[in-house]
């Protein structure tokens, strides 16, 4: 069987010898294509008013994947929703890419209207390797944060590739038209994405199961390369042969996502729809962006990790908390304890999400000198929080925004980028925390 989703022909690219399978708008769509109410096709975006720079800032943009995703999918929906397509087209035009067109068409999911990417290539393209793609992006004229994204999205599929194929991601291939998919749905998604500037959630992501016909061979489903993109995020079985997960939908929602939920509190504002080029027995084949208000706080069910000890000294404290933040705990401290016979002593504390709990209890377990660890469920109340990139005279730096209707946002640069970048450039770490913070109230300026 062929591809679910994507283009068809070469594929998304491997090592020497490796499979490549397609991704595209090969085969056949999803039925009727977009009709007026004169049954003429209907013009792409004129459904709704454009959403201007920075629309979605302190706004959450959840993506619906009951259906799955891909590369291209995920641009057409982020321009239903009203993302300009002309950011998409300015992001591709900045790579020089010869002969290379985009488009969008109003297409039927079913019976839901929704946009389809579209990519052109030229008439002859050649295998690219990931070294080249990535000093492609990296040298254009695109915005820092387009950069820094596409790039981070780019690597994530290529150290996929390279694991799958047990190469060194140097040596990783991206098939001719499989190579200019990809570049265009991954920066074209990163302008959308950078251009919204939104919190983005996703929901699980569902698998299908069987084969694809790749350009050397055949490949289980889900294919290799896309499991790999999808380490730590959560999925289930679709109960569908096909695939509706492609190696760059895996890898553009793997980064981007800083939650995984089936759908979150919030007030919805916009839908857009992103067609898969694919028609699914059992659902239609569209991705659902939607953008909204969240809704004050969430509450969220976590669980308590701890452990009294009163023969432990500082520095193995230390590296125990730096340990379990390392395997995945939202937090964890120390506090101060009386323990029997009036000895003091230390309480070492985790939190994380429930299926952290036995990996942190066995690494309290290993790295302390603990003989019993104690775990309770208990639930925190959340401000909504968004992570954004902004470019100062000294780099990228990454900030942390809260929000919702509990006051003013709050503001808060990764402390550890900017202590970089401070040592880089020799300057004082608050002048960088500064810059980046009047970075992020120009942008909402």
């Amino acid at each position: 069987m062929s591809a679910q989703d994507g283009r068809g022909g070469q594929g998304h690219g491997h090592g020497p010898g490796g499979h490549g399978h397609g991704h595209g708008h090969g085969g056949h769509g999803h039925g009727h294509g977009g009709r007026d109410s004169a049954g003429a096709p209907s013009k792409p975006e004129a459904h709704r008013a454009p959403l201007t720079r920075g629309a979605g800032g302190a706004k959450r943009l959840h993506l619906d994947a009951a259906s799955g995703v891909a590369g291209d999918m995920t641009v057409a929906a982020l321009v239903d929703l009203g993302v300009p397509l002309a950011v998409v087209e300015a992001a591709i035009a900045e790579l020089r890419l010869p002969g290379v067109v985009v488009g969008l068409d109003s297409v039927f999911a079913g019976a839901i209207g929704a946009s389809r990417f579209r990519v052109e290539p030229a008439q002859s393209e050649r295998d690219r390797h990931y070294s080249e793609i990535d000093e492609l992006i990296a040298r254009s004229s695109l915005a820092p944060g387009v950069i820094d994204l596409s790039r981070r999205i780019f690597r994530r599929l290529a150290e996929a590739e390279s694991r799958v194929h047990r190469i060194d991601i140097g040596s990783v291939t991206f098939h001719e038209v499989g190579a200019v998919d990809a570049i265009v749905d991954i920066v074209g998604a990163a302008a959308c994405f950078e251009y919204l500037g939104a919190a983005v959630s996703c929901s699980p992501l569902p698998l299908g199961h069987g084969f694809v016909d790749c350009r050397h061979g055949v490949l289980p489903l889900p294919a290799p390369a896309t499991v790999e993109c999808l380490l730590g995020v959560p999925t289930f079985d679709a109960g569908i042969e096909a695939e509706l997960v492609t190696p760059t939908g895996a890898a553009i929602v793997a980064t981007v996502a800083e939650s995984f939920v089936r759908w979150p509190a919030l007030s919805v504002e916009r839908v857009g729809w992103g067609a898969g080029s694919r028609e699914l027995p059992d659902r239609p084949n569209a991705l659902r962006a939607v953008l909204g208000q969240p809704l004050g706080t969430s509450t969220r069910e976590l669980v308590v990790v701890e452990a009294n000890v009163d023969d432990l000294t500082g520095e193995l404290a230390a590296h125990a908390i730096a340990e379990l933040l390392r395997a995945g705990a939202l937090d964890a401290w120390a506090t101060p304890a009386t323990m029997k016979k009036g000895r003091p002593g230390l309480l070492l504390h985790a939190l994380g999400e429930p299926e952290t709990a036995e990996r942190l209890a066995q690494l309290l377990l290993r790295e302390t000198t603990t003989l019993g660890v104690r775990a309770y469920v208990t639930s925190r109340v959340e401000r909504p929080r968004r992570l954004i990139e902004v470019a100062t005279r000294f780099g990228v730096v990454p900030v942390k925004i809260s929000g919702g209707a509990l006051g003013p946002e709050q503001v808060k640069p990764e402390f550890d980028v900017c202590a970089a970048l401070a040592l880089e450039h020799g300057v004082p770490v608050r002048e960088v925390i500064a810059e980046a913070v009047a970075s992020v109230r120009s942008l909402d300026g």
